[in-house]
Order: structure tokens, then C-alpha cells, then sequence
């Protein structure tokens, strides 16, 4: 095998040496791992405030999207020593009693990560100031069969629900065929806390549409032509994949945060594949969307609540 190609890169004041960036990682559309890195270089600004002191996991694809892929929580040897880092105990049964995971605060940490071909990232609930206390509830809305007119009106339903109930639900693509609704949270609740709230409203929501949605975890139980509730995917240890997030499909597609008027006008398609409307957000536009319209995850629009008024109107409304 002949040696990598190197060429060397200073950011942030950091020294990377990075390599084959002519490496086709994406063989139907060609783009490289040059490509890639470019990519999370120029969404940095929106993307680190998403991974800030978030442990991450890294999902790795050494020969392109078509090849084997592998996941990687344990921090390499080789990692630079300005990596940092925070030591974990094994929220599951691993080999590794302790595990030592990247934290991505910086653009030259994103670069590291991009340069070992990590398409996709995946980053805790919570943060290393209280890993034991997410700051935010997740729902993540898996479509079985469905259109992507049923998918956005059970999105929309998810969020009159919470609304009703005095929350400020955020949506997001998940950059393959779901979408992915959250409500940002004071860090100040258990996960078992949360995911049981996540459990109310979700039954509330299936209650109402039974039609179009399911609480069965079993694929192959799951009738179709619904949406997936999937409520649990809450817990220590366990990960989302962050706004900007490329994905290991093809076109290149990303996960892209929208506006709740955005999923009106989805509920209106006659679009079969949510996929297909999803992949119109890639690494070749991203930045342009993001340029136009800021982060619609950031800023002022993350308003973490606290659940106890939001749980006294469900207690209300929800008799």
C-alpha cells in the first residue's frame, strides 16, 4: 500500500497533517474526503456550538460510503495531545470499563475527526457539566412505509401537543428518511425523568392519531404506512446525530433544522419518499442555506424550559 499523502494544514493555531484528500468517499457523486473536510470547515461557526462539550462518537467510512464502516468512541493514541478529551465510565457492557471520548470544541478538532473519514457524528443528549442531566428531550419520528405527507403531519401533531403544554419544539431532517423534533431543556432532570415525560407525550400523540402512528419498537410488528413515536432513544450513552451532520447517502445529504412552517408546507406534498425531499439539503448547499437563514436551532430559538409547568397543564388538559 503506498504511504498516505500528506499535506500539511495550520488551524486555529493547530498543526494537522491531512491526508489522500483526493480520496473518493462518495463514488456515484465524487466527492472526497477533501470534500468533506471543506464541508465541516465552512459550517464549523453552526456546527461546534452543537458538539460543544458534548462526547462524541465517531462513525468512520475508510474506503467511502459503499465500503464497511465502524464506530469509534474511544479517542485514537495517535490523537494530538490539544484533543481534548473527557473519560467516561461505560454507560453499557464493553470491553473498555472507561472510554475516552472527543470533545469537538474547536474547528481544528472537526478537522481531526473529518480527516479520519468521519462522515457522520454522534453526540450525547448532555453535556460533561452534567453528563447524568440531558438538556434536552428527543423524539425521533422514523416513518414505515409512509408518505412524507403523513410523515410532517404527525410532526406537526408532536408539536401542537408539546405547544399545548406551553414547550417550544425545534425540527430537524436526520438527514436520511426522519425527522427529528426536540425541546431543549434546563439541565436539571434525570434521563429516566425525561424519557418518561417523552412516553406521555407520545401516547398522547398516538392516542389522537392512530392512524398514522405507532408505538411498536418491532420493525417487523410495525403496521405500515405510520410514523415510529420512538420516545427512548433517551439515555446515558445514547446519541443523536447533531444539526449539519453529513450522511453516509448518497447525494451527500445532511441533517438540517427547518421551520416548523417548512413542515407545513412538507404536510402539503404529494412526495412519496420523505428521503428524496430530505436529500435537498447537502455539503454542496448547506452553507448557503445556512448564510440565508441563520441557525434555526440557535440563538434565541433554543429556549431551554423547565417541565414542571409544562407537566401542571398536561395534568390540566390532559385528564
Amino acid at each position: 500500500m503506498p504511504p498516505a499523502k500528506k499535506t500539511p494544514a495550520v488551524i486555529g493555531g493547530r498543526r494537522l497533517a491531512l491526508t489522500n484528500l483526493d480520496k473518493v468517499l462518495w463514488p456515484d457523486d465524487g466527492y472526497t474526503k477533501g470534500d468533506l473536510i471543506a464541508y465541516y470547515r465552512a459550517v464549523a461557526p453552526w456546527l461546534i456550538p452543537h458538539l460543544q462539550d458534548r462526547p462524541l462518537t465517531l462513525q468512520r467510512y475508510p474506503d467511502g460510503i459503499q465500503g464497511s464502516s465502524f464506530f469509534e468512541k474511544q479517542a485514537p493514541k495517535f490523537a494530538p495531545a490539544w484533543i481534548e478529551t473527557v473519560t467516561v465510565t461505560a454507560p453499557y457492557k464493553t470491553a473498555a470499563k472507561k472510554i475516552e471520548y472527543i470533545l469537538c470544541n474547536d474547528e481544528a478538532t472537526l478537522v481531526f475527526c473529518a480527516n479520519l473519514a468521519s462522515i457522520v457524528l454522534h453526540v450525547w443528549t448532555s453535556q460533561v457539566t452534567s453528563l447524568d442531566h440531558p438538556d434536552y428531550v428527543l423524539f425521533d419520528l422514523d416513518p414505515y412505509e409512509c408518505s412524507l405527507r403523513t410523515l410532517a403531519t404527525v410532526a406537526l401533531a408532536l408539536r401542537d401537543t408539546l405547544v399545548e403544554i406551553g414547550l417550544h419544539p425545534l425540527v430537524k431532517t436526520s438527514g436520511g428518511t426522519g425527522l427529528h423534533v426536540v425541546v431543549p431543556l434546563k439541565a436539571v432532570y434525570s434521563y429516566d425523568t425525561i424519557k418518561q415525560f417523552g412516553e406521555i407525550v407520545a401516547r398522547r400523540v398516538a392516542a389522537a392519531r392512530p392512524q398514522d402512528t405507532t408505538l411498536e419498537r418491532s420493525v417487523a410488528r410495525r403496521p405500515k404506512r405510520t410514523v415510529y413515536l420512538d420516545y427512548v432513544q433517551v439515555g446515558r450513552g445514547k446519541t443523536l446525530v447533531p444539526p449539519f451532520s453529513v450522511r453516509a447517502r448518497a447525494g451527500a445529504p445532511v441533517s438540517m433544522p427547518l421551520d416548523w412552517t417548512e413542515v407545513e408546507t412538507l404536510a402539503r406534498k404529494r412526495t412519496e419518499d420523505p428521503a428524496a425531499e430530505f436529500a435537498r439539503w447537502t455539503i454542496s448547499n448547506a452553507r448557503a442555506r445556512l448564510k440565508r437563514d441563520g441557525d434555526l436551532w440557535g440563538g434565541k430559538r433554543w429556549l431551554q424550559a423547565r417541565l414542571e409547568p409544562a407537566i401542571k397543564r398536561a395534568q390540566k388538559s390532559w385528564k
